[in-house]
C-alpha cells in the first residue's frame, strides 16, 4: 500500500513538473497581456480616441467589427501600456522579445507598413549625393525614401525570368561588379525574396559588401516566417545584412500595416539614427491594436501551435506542388532557391489576368495577385488542407476547359532596363507638366508610377519614357514629366 502511495506521489510530482515546464515554454506576449488588463479594468475616459471605447460610433460599424475591438482601440499614452517613441513599458518589452526571436540587436515596431520602415532606413542611412546600389525590383517606398534623402542611385538588374514575366534573383557577381567599378557606393539595398518567392544568395552578397565596405539593407518583407522553420531559406539577419525589414502583416499573422524593422547584431548602422528617423516619419498616434498584433504574431510563431501552423503551410504548399504536376496545362514556378509557400503558376492559353478572373468569378477564389503570365497563390499559416484540395480540383476543371482568347494589351510587371538621366530627387522637384501618355515617349518622367501589388516601379523620376512603357500605363491617361 505504501509503495502505491509513493508511486502516486512520484506520478503527481512528474505531472506537476511537466505542467510547469510547458507553462514556462509558452511565449510571453507583454503587450497583449497589457491590453487584456486594459480591457478588464476600464476607466472613464476624456481623451482621444473620441469614440470612447466604441460608444460614439456608427452602430453598423460597431456591429461589423465587434465591441471588443473598439473597446481596446486606444493610443500609446494611457493605462500603463507604454509608448512607442521613445519605447517604454509593455511596448518596449514586446520589441525586445521580437529582437530576440528574430535574431536582431534591436527591433522596432512599425504601424505604417514596411513603407515607413524603408523610408526611415533611407532617411537614416543615406545623405544627399551618397551613392547607393539598388535592385531594380525594389518597392516604391525605397525610391520614395531616396527622393527624401537625395542619394544618387545606381541600379543592379535582377535576373529576368522572361517565360514567367517576372524578376528573379540578384546575382552576387553583378553586385560585385558594380561595387568594383564604383568605389563611392556606400550602401547596397536589395529585395529578397522577390514577391514570387525567388531567393538571392544573400550570404555571398553580404560578404561582397563587407569586402567593399558597403552596408547592406535587405527588404525581406515577404520572408518574415523564415526564422521559425528550418525548411525555409535563412533570414538575412543571419547571413550578414545590416538592417532587415519584415512585413508581419503579409504572412506572419499580424494585422494589416504592421511591420518590423530589425538592426542586426553586427550592423554598421547607429541605433540612434534609426530611432530619430522613425520618430520623424512615424505617426504620433500609433494604434495599440496594430502594435499588439505584432506582439501576438511573434508569440504565435514561437508557440507550439504556431510552429504547427508553419508546418501545415509548408506541407500544403508541397501537396499543391505535387498535385499540380499531374494536371495538364498547369505549370508552377520552380527555381533552385525558392520560398515554396509562394506558388507562382500559369495555365496554358490564359494570361494571369484572365486566370485571376476565372478563379474569382467561377470558383469564388481570391488570389494574391495576377501578373502578365501567371498568378501568385500563398500557402499561409491560416490556410487548411481542404482549401488546397478545393484549389487543385478547380485547376483540374480549368485545365479541361477551352476559354475564348481575349486580346489583352495591358501589362503588369515591367522588365525594362531603366534609362536614367537625372537624380531621383532632382527629377521629382524639377518643374513639371502633365501630358497625354501617348505623347510622353522620349520625355523624362518626374513621378513614381507603380502598381501595388507588387509595388515595383514602372517609371521613376529621372527615367526616359519609352514606347515599351505604354502597355504598363493602362490606368493612366496623363503622365507627369519634366517641363522642357
Amino acid at each position: 500500500m505504501t509503495g502505491m502511495v509513493e508511486n502516486n506521489k512520484i506520478s503527481f510530482a512528474s505531472i506537476k513538473e511537466n505542467f510547469f515546464e510547458k507553462f514556462e515554454k509558452m511565449p510571453h506576449a507583454p503587450l497583449v497581456e497589457a491590453m487584456l488588463n486594459y480591457k478588464k479594468a476600464p476607466m472613464t475616459g476624456f481623451h482621444i480616441p473620441g469614440h470612447n471605447r466604441g460608444c460614439g460610433i456608427l452602430p453598423e460599424f460597431s456591429n461589423l467589427v465587434g465591441s471588443d475591438v473598439l473597446s481596446i482601440d486606444t493610443t500609446d499614452e494611457f493605462d500603463n501600456l507604454g509608448t512607442l517613441h521613445p519605447a517604454s513599458g509593455a511596448i518596449e518589452k514586446a520589441q525586445i522579445l521580437a529582437a530576440q526571436a528574430f535574431g536582431a540587436r534591436k527591433t522596432y515596431f512599425v504601424t505604417g507598413g514596411s513603407t515607413i520602415a524603408n523610408l526611415a532606413l533611407a532617411f537614416a542611412a543615406t545623405s544627399p549625393f551618397d551613392e547607393v546600389l539598388i535592385g531594380r525590383n525594389c518597392h516604391r517606398s525605397v525610391l520614395t525614401g531616396l527622393i527624401i534623402s537625395g542619394a544618387k542611385v545606381n541600379w543592379v538588374i535582377p535576373k529576368k525570368l522572361s517565360d514567367w514575366a517576372i524578376f528573379g534573383n540578384i546575382e552576387a557577381s553583378d553586385v560585385e561588379e558594380k561595387l568594383k567599378n564604383n568605389r563611392n557606393i556606400k550602401l547596397v539595398w536589395i529585395t529578397n525574396p522577390t514577391y514570387e518567392g525567388v531567393v538571392s544568395d544573400v550570404k555571398k552578397i553580404a560578404e561582397i559588401c563587407k569586402r567593399y565596405k558597403a552596408a547592406l539593407i535587405v527588404d525581406e518583407a515577404h520572408g518574415c516566417l523564415w526564422n521559425f522553420n528550418s525548411k525555409f531559406p535563412k533570414t538575412a539577419l543571419e547571413l550578414g545584412a545590416d538592417a532587415v525589414v519584415h512585413s508581419l502583416h503579409k504572412t506572419g499573422g499580424a494585422m494589416t500595416q504592421s511591420s518590423m524593422l530589425h538592426i542586426s547584431k553586427n550592423s554598421k548602422f547607429e541605433d540612434e539614427k534609426i530611432t530619430h528617423a522613425l520618430k520623424l516619419l512615424h505617426t504620433t498616434s500609433p494604434s495599440l491594436l496594430l502594435l499588439a498584433s505584432l506582439d501576438a504574431a511573434r508569440a504565435n510563431l514561437q508557440s507550439q501551435n504556431g510552429r504547427k501552423m508553419l508546418e501545415n503551410a509548408i506541407e500544403n504548399a508541397l501537396y499543391f506542388r505535387l498535385e499540380a504536376k499531374k494536371i495538364e496545362k498547369l505549370h508552377v514556378l520552380s527555381e533552385d532557391n525558392l520560398d515554396i509557400t509562394k506558388i507562382f503558376l500559369k495555365v496554358d492559353g490564359l494570361s494571369g489576368v484572365e486566370l485571376e478572373y476565372i478563379l474569382e468569378h467561377d470558383y469564388k477564389i481570391e488570389i494574391e495577385s495576377a501578373s502578365d503570365e501567371g498568378v501568385l497563390i500563398l500557402s499561409n499559416i491560416g490556410n487548411t488542407r481542404a482549401e488546397f484540395e478545393y484549389l487543385i480540383n478547380c485547376f483540374k476543371e480549368i485545365s479541361k476547359k477551352e476559354y475564348p482568347k481575349k486580346q489583352i494589351n495591358n501589362k503588369i510587371m515591367p522588365l525594362i532596363d531603366p534609362e536614367i538621366v537625372m537624380n531621383l530627387r532632382e527629377a521629382y522637384f524639377a518643374p513639371k507638366e502633365y501630358i497625354d501618355k501617348n505623347n510622353a515617349v522620349g520625355r523624362i518622367s518626374s513621378e513614381v508610377v507603380a502598381l501595388c501589388p507588387p509595388g515595383i516601379s514602372i517609371l521613376l523620376p529621372g527615367e526616359i519614357i519609352k514606347k515599351e512603357h505604354l502597355p504598363y500605363l493602362f490606368s493612366y491617361e496623363k503622365i507627369e514629366v519634366i517641363r522642357e
